[in-house]
């Protein structure tokens, strides 16, 4: 398992994921698919993640056992940034969908 805070058009948010890397087009195709074509990934060290959220990390973590690879542990970036500081993260990665045509 794997956790990455996003920052995206509409704010950040951190995801738990059972993919390797922020970049296996698989997980891009998720994100895709959930509008998240484009944004910054700090990777979060799982232990610090399991620590600070706790409880609600387990009950994520269990259902993205059950149903999927991809699963949003927190939607609130306020909460995020007072969770987890730049030093505790390691990147960014950047990534940005290719654009299919350009706008006039």
């Amino acid at each position: 398992m794997n956790v990455f805070m996003l920052f995206t058009g509409s704010g950040p948010l951190v995801i738990l994921t059972s993919h390797a890397s922020i970049e296996e087009p698989g997980l891009l195709e998720k994100l895709a698919g959930k509008g998240v074509d484009r944004f910054l990934a700090y990777e979060i060290p799982l232990g610090l993640a399991k620590a600070r959220y706790g409880m609600h990390f387990d009950i994520v973590a269990r259902s993205l056992a059950e149903t999927d690879d991809l699963r949003v542990l927190d939607f609130d970036g306020a909460r995020a940034f007072r969770l987890f500081s730049f030093a505790e993260m390691s990147g960014p990665m950047a990534h940005e969908a290719a654009k299919t045509s350009s706008a006039a």
